[in-house]
């Protein structure tokens, strides 16, 4: 754990980095995870979003997550994703001074889901206007995206990298409403059958579900 410097302040950060291995096809690559809201005791260690640590720390990935301002020792307060997606870039600049991967692969759960897409379309913003980016975006991973309390009709990602899952026993976001979202980016969809919204005993279908969506064809 180490602290960093941040609009609010610091943020408080979990980094680990691979060892490098040129017959690896994704040490290039970093992920960076979104934890859930901080209202409700949403931190970077959450266990879904631990679930997605692990897997990318298996696939061979950079793996980074971080606590959101007024979380942990990060400091500030809660802004309602506005401040949560300012210190999501700020970790995502600190990223591209400590590695040379430029390949990103970003997942976020519930409220962090929420913050994940707007993050992916500034990252796809940045290329689109400038025509460079420090990272090339591999993989955007929605679970249970947080959808019906932060607007959300606006968010465009492409089709052919983003991927959502959720359960459809989900007691906190409404089935109907995320299926609906990921039918209206036309983004691919695994429900869990039988699922709740934290996936309590559901967990090792969830990682298997991260290695089917995601890279294509390369896993």
């Amino acid at each position: 754990m180490q602290l960093i410097p941040a609009p609010a302040g610091v943020l408080e950060v979990d980094a680990l980095w691979q060892q490098n291995n040129p017959n690896d096809p994704n040490t290039d690559t970093v992920a960076l995870l979104c934890h859930p809201n901080p209202l409700f005791d949403g931190t970077m260690n959450n266990k879904v979003v631990t679930t997605m640590y692990r897997f990318a720390r298996d696939s061979g990935m950079h793996v980074v997550r971080f606590n959101f301002r007024g979380v942990g020792q990060s400091t500030g307060e809660h802004d309602y994703a506005e401040g949560e997606v300012v210190d999501a870039m700020t970790v995502l600049q600190w990223i591209a001074e400590q590695t040379n991967a430029r390949k990103l692969w970003l997942g976020g759960f519930s409220f962090g889901g929420y913050v994940t897409a707007r993050v992916a379309e500034q990252v796809i913003e940045a290329s689109h206007i400038w025509g460079v980016s420090d990272f090339e975006i591999v993989n955007i991973a929605l679970i249970a995206p947080s959808i019906e309390k932060n607007e959300s009709s606006d968010i465009r990602l492409p089709v052919d990298k983003t991927f959502e899952i959720y359960g459809n026993a989900d007691e906190v976001i409404d089935p109907k409403n995320m299926q609906a979202f990921a039918d209206h980016l036309g983004i691919e969809v695994s429900v869990v059958d039988g699922a709740g919204h934290f996936f309590h005993g559901r967990l090792s279908e969830l990682k298997g579900l991260l290695e089917k969506h995601s890279f294509g064809s390369e896993m």
